[in-house]
């Protein structure tokens, strides 16, 4: 459950606004995705863990029909899975301790928690997996294509465990971390905000591209293929076979539309219309060797690091932190989805004590995950602190929240009052 305190503050607020108690509460986590960046949505496995942080509503019941402070979009899904032609009302009140716009899933742990708060006040139930599912739906209404990892750990998280996260079908499978060694998150203090900016579809679009580019060079039907582990799957190729098919067919140097339209033999119109997203269409390069090189490459490393766990060999956490550091180059240099900052962050994560730093979440700011030795945790907190937040005065403000050591939690839940 969420801070004691939380709730109290929570419970007041709500009496004061609407004259009476809570029915229920509703709280989901965030996450921190430990390896695995921009994969999800390229159809790849991920590996999240829920973080402590939280969204949580307070919510009572009532047959107005009318919903006051619950964000709304989530409700489209559930009328159309249950044909529902009512909804109950419902007067709520959220609140959290997510950072917004920081990496860590405060949106989609919103959603996830409306998710909640909808199935419970009109009596529906669903499987977590399935309630996951309708909730990457959901966010998809406000035009950012999101895989579906953010809101799979909401719903599947366990306390004590990370988990490999993969789709179609979504499954969540647990990953032991190891021992002697903690996971730092720390904000570089740069928001990011995936919905009010166009980066993020950008990279979903040149993967998608990429896809289609790859299925016609080794003559497969690209029509029905959007997602860059569709064309492995049809091609029978190992990750490393497909490495090797970038290199061959892709060039490093960015294509301009006309080629892409060329090659795929599309008009420029149906370039627009079925690759593209409303937010991309000025986009005039696209960089498909970086990206679809990125994306094999971080899928393989995120089994290597579950195959690691799983072994516990004598130098887990070594092992560990080596992937984390190629993904975060890999980021840096071929996905281009960091920034500045969170290079410098990282940089400094480094050199204070841990084994392994990479950016996590969608980047472009928000935050890094380190992996510390667990006898380094305090001078590498105090280093990270005096090095990077002390010396800025808006950062040494925000560094309470921003520099936090996080063990795995739990899911989202429903729960009344104790």
């Amino acid at each position: 459950n969420p801070q004691p305190n939380l709730m109290k503050s929570l419970k007041e607020t709500f009496e004061s606004k609407y004259g009476e108690s809570p029915l229920f509460y509703a709280f989901a986590p965030g996450r921190v995705n430990l390896i695995g960046e921009h994969i999800d949505y390229c159809g790849y496995s991920v590996l999240p863990m829920a973080i402590e942080q939280n969204i949580l509503t307070a919510v009572s019941v009532n047959d107005s029909g009318k919903i006051h402070n619950g964000p709304k979009y989530i409700f489209f899904c559930l009328f159309e899975k249950f044909g529902l032609n009512h909804l109950a009302g419902m007067s709520c009140v959220v609140d959290g301790t997510i950072p917004p716009s920081s990496g860590l899933s405060s949106s989609s742990a919103l959603v996830c928690c409306s998710g909640l708060v909808t199935m419970e006040a009109n009596q529906k139930s669903l499987s977590k997996v399935a309630l996951a599912e309708i909730c990457a739906k959901s966010e998809r209404y406000i035009g950012t294509e999101g895989g579906g990892m953010d809101q799979s750990i909401s719903f599947l998280a366990e306390a004590g465990t990370a988990k490999l996260i993969e789709f179609q079908p979504l499954r969540a499978t647990d990953v032991k971390l190891p021992d002697g060694a903690v996971f730092v998150i720390s904000n570089c203090c740069v928001e990011m905000n995936k919905a009010a900016s166009s980066h993020y579809n950008i990279r979903v679009v040149e993967c998608r591209i990429a896809t289609k580019m790859l299925a016609q060079a080794r003559g497969v039907d690209s029509s029905r293929l959007l997602k860059l582990a569709h064309v492995q799957m049809e091609l029978k190729a190992s990750l490393e076979e497909m490495l090797a098919l970038v290199a061959e067919v892709l060039h490093p140097e960015p294509y301009s539309r006309e080629e892409i339209c060329k090659v795929l033999g599309i008009t420029s119109e149906q370039f627009s219309t079925e690759l593209l997203s409303a937010n991309t269409q000025d986009m005039t390069q696209f960089k498909l060797h970086q990206r679809a090189k990125h994306v094999y490459g971080e899928a393989a490393r995120v089994l290597q690091f579950k195959s690691v766990c799983d072994s516990e060999p004598a130098d887990a956490t070594r092992l560990l932190g080596e992937l984390m550091n190629q993904s975060h180059a890999s980021c840096r240099d071929l996905y281009e989805c960091s920034c500045p900052e969170l290079d410098q962050l990282v940089d400094i994560c480094l050199k204070s004590g841990a084994v392994g730093s990479r950016l996590t979440g969608a980047g472009w700011g928000g935050c890094a995950v380190s992996m510390v030795p667990s006898k380094k945790v305090e001078s590498f907190l105090q280093a990270v602190r005096e090095e990077y937040y002390l010396p800025d005065p808006r950062r040494a403000a925000m560094e309470k929240q921003s520099l936090f050591v996080s063990k795995p939690g739990g899911g989202a839940a429903i729960f009344l009052e104790e």
